[in-house]
């Protein structure tokens, strides 16, 4: 099944260059089979190994995951905690794979708020597998769209202040240097799981043209084939960014 859906996107020809992904339903897999929420992210690791495998099969340049949300603080702390403990074992246990892979792990968010221990574990992967030439990901923790959009009028208040900036000279451009992704083109595809239709808080500035991708498919069930049907549905679509059709 995997390899007939990878033809049929090597056929196509037209890779989206950036993906991005919501992983949700780790908690309702896990409530549908009667176990503690943190088995349902700890299944979910499978996924994320899953996902970053076959984007970078298909030629996908960057990948983009949604691991924890400003908002994912106000769960109870033991549930917190277990999400902490699981971004260790993963920095931990994936680095050397995702390094010969030439995978180049990025890390974006408020990581202030990380504790000591999970962020010396962050930084190991990023470190540990920087420079890699294949597929760059991004790992979104204690990220919020939001704080990210106010973090940046904030910053060109400042610059404007200081005299650096001109307010005349304020545009998308410079508003998107000091996003946390001023290097990255936007997405072309966003990927959510579990069927819910909604952005979460989640990059709301780059997503303004991306084309969205919904499945039903919890994520801790969401495996290289559900990767590759979204791609294939990515590359039926006609991409006009507010345009009309060429005849």
């Amino acid at each position: 099944m995997a390899s007939e859906l990878f033809d049929r996107i090597r056929l196509n020809g037209d890779i989206p260059r950036h993906v991005a992904v919501i992983m949700d339903g780790n908690g309702r897999w896990a409530r549908r089979r009667g176990l503690p929420r943190h088995l349902g992210h700890r299944e979910g690791m499978k996924s994320v190994r899953e996902c970053i495998r076959g984007a970078d099969d298909i030629g996908v340049e960057i990948l983009t995951l949604f691991a924890f949300s400003t908002e994912n603080w106000q769960r109870p702390r033991r549930e917190v905690s277990a999400l902490m403990g699981l971004l260790k074992l993963y920095a931990r246990r994936e680095r050397e794979e995702l390094r010969r892979r030439g995978v180049e792990v990025h890390v974006l968010g408020e990581l202030d708020r990380v504790d000591d221990a999970t962020r010396k574990a962050v930084d190991a992967i990023v470190e540990g597998t920087r420079g890699g030439l294949g597929l760059r990901l991004n790992l979104m923790i204690s990220y919020g769209a939001r704080e990210e959009i106010v973090r940046a009028a904030r910053a060109l208040g400042g610059r404007i202040a200081s005299g650096e900036l001109a307010p005349e000279d304020v545009d998308e451009r410079e508003f998107e240097s000091e996003l946390f992704t001023a290097d990255l083109p936007d997405p072309d595809l966003l990927i959510r799981t579990s069927g819910e239709f909604r952005l979460s808080n989640f990059m709301l500035w780059q997503l303004a043209y991306t084309e969205l991708h919904i499945t039903p498919v919890l994520w801790p069930d969401f495996t290289r084939e559900h990767l590759f049907e979204a791609v294939l549905d990515y590359q039926r679509r006609e991409r006009r960014f507010g345009k009309v059709s060429t005849p």
